[in-house]
């Protein structure tokens, strides 16, 4: 899978774009999804000028790169696995104009956006987000909620009904995974919108933690818990797929804030910080409107010392 271009295959091409473009190497973001699925949307969206190999494993790219509002960028293009050098013909044009080709055989697309803003997106904006059941937590708070994940790029965290911060983690851990588990059917179904939306590929839903739903799945490093009348047995089910498992537990509840330490306790999960969020902002009469304050519990299990 993903073999289709060669490490050389893919350095000759690139030396071609950059000499044909007058374009540096160091500028250009490279991205092989021959045979597998990975985050190009979200790419393209952070990077002025991407590369991607490509094969008829994502027959309707195109289409997808004009849904998510690409179709004014600028794309050149080029078919084969290894390039003519100096004979090779590049095609130009606007993404919009191949929206409806279908692709059938390996090509390369460049794709060029000068305008594109090269940076993390923390705190999207709400109502990006499919609209449903689920209520989403305000922007300003998840933009703190996802500094304290501390998100790289081969990540694997386990989010429970935290559609949105899913999507923002998943964005930045390009190369890992997030498990998003959702109990009911209404988040799980705003959830497989938002992932479609994004253009998320490394995100697996599933509708609990325990060893049978999480079975074949990557390990998490930590996890990220709405509190609910399940979290004492989620954490318990957490710590047994890995036992050194970190914790996040965000909660709007004072009793619940209060049972954690007991929950903490239990499990000897030892060093833990608890910080509270408010956030006001003036609606359209310049009036504050606070938001719900919510309580972010972080906790890991510390091996006793022998």
């Amino acid at each position: 899978m993903g073999k289709v271009y060669s490490n050389s295959d893919m350095l000759a091409w690139m030396a071609l774009f950059s000499d044909r473009m007058s374009v540096s190497p160091e500028k250009i973001k490279l991205i092989n999804i021959c045979g597998v699925d990975k985050n190009v949307l979200p790419t393209i969206e952070t990077h002025k000028r991407v590369m991607i190999f490509a094969d008829s494993s994502h027959p309707d790219l195109f289409w997808k790169f004009w849904e998510a509002g690409f179709g004014e960028y600028n794309m050149w293009y080029a078919k084969g696995v290894s390039p003519d050098a100096e004979d090779q013909e590049i095609g130009s044009c606007k993404v919009q104009d191949l929206m409806d080709q279908k692709i059938t055989e390996p090509m390369v697309i460049f794709i060029v956006n000068e305008t594109t803003r090269e940076a993390q997106r923390f705190g999207i904006r709400n109502e990006f987000f499919s609209q449903g059941s689920v209520r989403y937590v305000g922007r300003e708070i998840r933009a703190v909620i996802m500094n304290m994940l501390s998100v790289d790029s081969h990540d694997t965290i386990c989010i429970v009904s935290g559609e949105s911060i899913v999507i923002e983690a998943a964005i930045i851990a390009s190369e890992g995974c997030i498990i998003a588990v959702e109990t009911d059917e209404g988040s799980k179904r705003a959830m497989t919108e938002n992932v479609d939306k994004f253009g998320v590929t490394n995100v697996r839903i599933v509708t609990d933690v325990n060893a049978e739903q999480m079975e074949g799945l990557p390990v998490p490093r930590l996890s990220f818990i709405v509190a609910s009348p399940d979290t004492d047995r989620q954490i318990g089910d957490l710590l047994k797929i890995n036992p050194k498992m970190q914790f996040i537990i965000y909660t709007l509840e004072l009793d619940t804030l209060a049972n954690l330490k007991n929950i903490f306790d239990k499990y000897g999960i030892r060093r833990t910080e608890t910080l509270q969020i408010s956030v006001s902002k003036t609606d359209s009469n310049s009036v504050f409107v606070a938001q719900p304050s919510p309580w972010l519990i972080s906790g890991e299990v510390i091996e006793k010392k022998q």
